[in-house]
């Protein structure tokens, strides 16, 4: 089934029916055609999902859950600079995809892509016309619509969810999304129940399968507990997860505990928890994480480039 938002869009759990065919651009502030700050080759996701040459991301701008701390915020927010937007049409897209696919590891990363899940189809109908066929991850801030994600059925290979919030006060606080823990529990069943709960990997590159991330969030190892303790109640056994300590103030101005980075205490705690748990497939990141990763969307061929 072919996505369209017409007059009045709901492809995700905002709902907000904005009509963005007329211009009149909802929650996210995105338009009705594609918007990309970037298309580039990116080695610093997970293992399996990088390889050995990176992954073809292709890095979509505004976003439907508008998090305080985005570490993307340039892209991100409802009004972004027109300096940052790259690419604007899906033949563009497609045209930079089809050029970095060959260098890559055959992986193609849909960063944020909630709110243009609509055009998902017919990108891909784009590069298969071209002859490539492209493992495709659906990398995702985990605030899904499940309808939405059962219409992508079959064009999704690899879902990589966030899980960020077990707490709605905190989900509320920090992202004005006080239903996120119920959304994102159905979205990552939902994704589950497509691509199963495991890791399918090939000469050390994912094909298929589910990573779940959680961001440990300063002050906040509570709501990281109740993230890991579900999910360690919905996959006794296969989960790989990702537990990141990459959070840094990204612009001054944030309240406390915002304003600073995951301390160690902080990290090692959610870590013990995750292994008393069983949740010990998967990857940790080191305290400096936060230094490296500084995206800069003004440069256009590879906004990760140091």
């Amino acid at each position: 089934m072919r996505l369209g938002i017409g007059h009045s869009c709901t492809l995700c759990p905002r709902r907000c029916h904005a009509d963005r065919e007329s211009g009149r651009h909802g929650y996210c502030g995105a338009p009705a055609g594609p918007l990309a700050a970037a298309v580039c080759l990116h080695r610093g996701e997970e293992p399996p999902i990088s390889g050995s040459h990176g992954i073809v991301n292709v890095f979509f701008a505004h976003c439907p859950l508008q998090c305080v701390y985005c570490q993307n915020h340039a892209i991100s927010g409802r009004h972004v600079d027109a300096g940052l937007l790259h690419f604007d049409t899906l033949e563009a897209i497609a045209d930079r995809v089809a050029a970095l696919l060959p260098r890559s590891s055959g992986l193609l990363g849909l960063v944020t892509a909630s709110h243009y899940a609509h055009l998902v189809e017919p990108l891909l109908d784009m590069l298969w016309q071209r002859g490539l066929h492209p493992t495709v991850v659906y990398n995702s801030s985990g605030y899904e619509d499940t309808r939405t994600l059962r219409s992508l059925e079959g064009l999704i290979d690899i879902y990589l969810p966030d899980f960020k919030y077990s707490s709605p006060d905190l989900a509320k606080a920090y992202s004005n999304a006080a239903d996120y823990p119920d959304t994102a529990r159905a979205a990552i069943l939902e994704m589950r129940r497509q691509v199963g709960s495991g890791l399918k990997v090939h000469d050390g590159v994912a094909y298929r399968g589910l990573i779940v991330r959680h961001l440990v969030l300063p002050g906040a190892v509570s709501n990281s507990v109740g993230c890991l303790d579900w999910l360690a109640d919905q996959f006794p056994v296969g989960l790989r997860l990702s537990l990141m300590a990459q959070y840094f103030p990204p612009r001054q101005g944030l309240p406390a505990p915002l304003d600073r980075c995951v301390e160690p205490q902080e990290y090692a705690a959610v870590l013990a928890h995750a292994a008393s748990l069983g949740l010990d497939e998967g990857w940790q990141q080191s305290l400096e994480a936060g230094q490296n990763y500084r995206p800069d969307f003004a440069r256009e061929e590879n906004p990760f480039e140091q």
